[in-house]
């Protein structure tokens, strides 16, 4: 983003001081082409076999010569725009490094078990974007088993979200009556909030509408009544203003377009944690992060005198730290303040406590003998308590 703002202050340089030159360069041509036109409307009225006089020789002569220093003028501003111009681009170099396989590891996707585990998480990610047909062709094209590509429930709940951005609130509200005592549990609000769009489609029909709306909302509202009465009272009062219109009335803002905007994030939102699924895609969410660590890891490459690339190629962590808001790994140990790897997991000690297993290596006091067996013996850094390091057990998240 920073990089964005570097280059677009440059480009708006040139703007303004494009249409500086332009306003300027406009008014000063138009005031010589004025300045011609009357010399020459001058000398036609003279007679044809008459001799200029030296007055209007000399006027003549002024007249071209400040045209042409004005002329001169205007060719140099616009060599100087080229200049303001060129800068733009030595912004984006400086701002945009292009050069990214520095900063990435080159040996990541050599494996085909790295490259298939790529293309399934692609292909997962067009199903969920209701992309069947391009998921389709990747899984042909990259040979993968279409049974290991599971039926991501997400894909139906994104159809019905972008249903209610298009004004169709029939698969939501089946969706809802469906799982409605498990929404009712947990206390959503995205039932009532469907049938009150229905229910405001309906009186936009105006007066001839009143009837079916009264209908709609004993089968369909009437068990909201307790819980939004508030709310339930604001509809009915829509009830009085249909003759002369909904839009002049105190409720208009029911008919605005957020409230299908909300009533669709409601919906994705509540069956998502229904349904125990990831609202977001997690290659969007991979792709986010890298995006925000990028910039970190372009200043790390600019900063250093050599090269990065192998830097952190023989660990699974990064060699700084990148805040990447709430993008973070599963367990980061808080004694060597380091993501957990594969290598490097989660253990749980006898008391508890979890660290890593480096810190665990680390805490490890000298061997004791104990029953004729030499045991390994460390103190847990957050409660006094002693214990073996045999005793510790590796944890999974």
């Amino acid at each position: 983003m920073e990089a964005i703002e570097k280059v677009s202050a440059e480009i708006e340089k040139v703007i303004t001081k494009f249409s500086a030159i332009n306003d300027h360069s406009t008014k000063l041509i138009q005031n010589e082409i004025n300045a011609l036109e009357n010399i020459k409307a001058t000398l036609e009225e003279q007679p044809p076999e008459t001799q200029l006089t030296a007055q209007q020789i000399n006027m003549v002569k002024s007249t071209i010569s400040r045209t042409k220093e004005k002329l001169h003028r205007l060719a140099i501003d616009h060599r100087d725009l080229h200049g303001t111009v060129s800068k733009v681009g030595k912004a984006i170099d400086r701002n945009f490094i292009m050069e990214y396989h520095q900063v990435v590891r080159s040996d990541l996707f050599q494996s085909d078990y790295n490259i298939q585990l790529l293309d399934e998480n692609i292909a997962k990610h067009f199903y969920r974007q209701g992309m069947e047909d391009i998921a389709d062709s990747l899984i042909k094209e990259a040979g993968l088993p279409r049974e290991i590509i599971n039926e991501d429930p997400f894909a139906e709940l994104h159809k019905i979200f972008e249903e209610i951005h298009h004004r169709n609130l029939a698969p939501a509200i089946d969706w809802t009556e469906k799982y409605s005592k498990q929404l009712e549990d947990r206390h959503s609000s995205l039932e009532f909030k469907l049938h009150r769009l229905a229910f405001m489609q309906i009186i936009r029909g105006g007066l001839q509408s009143q009837n079916e709306a009264i209908n709609y909302a004993r089968i369909h509202l009437s068990k909201f009544v307790n819980k939004y009465q508030k709310d339930f009272q604001v509809l009915m009062g829509c009830l009085l203003y249909l003759k002369n219109g909904l839009d002049s009335s105190p409720y208009n803002y029911l008919l605005r377009d957020e409230m299908w905007v909300e009533a669709a994030d409601v919906f994705l939102k509540d069956s998502c944690e229904l349904l125990g699924i990831n609202k977001e895609s997690p290659l969007s969410t991979i792709v986010s992060a890298g995006c925000i660590a990028l910039p970190a890891l372009l200043n790390l490459k600019q900063v250093m005198s050599r090269e990065v690339q192998g830097i952190w190629n023989g660990r699974e962590e990064l060699p700084i730290e990148i805040d990447v808001d709430r993008y973070h790994s599963i367990f980061a140990c808080p004694i060597l303040r380091q993501q957990s790897t594969e290598d490097n997991p989660p253990m749980r000690l006898k008391c508890g406590h979890v660290i890593s297993k480096d810190a665990l290596n680390k805490l490890s006091s000298a061997s004791i003998m104990n029953n004729n067996h030499y045991r390994s013996m460390l103190k847990c850094p957050y409660c006094p308590m002693e214990q073996s390091v045999n005793d510790a057990k590796q944890i999974y998240f």
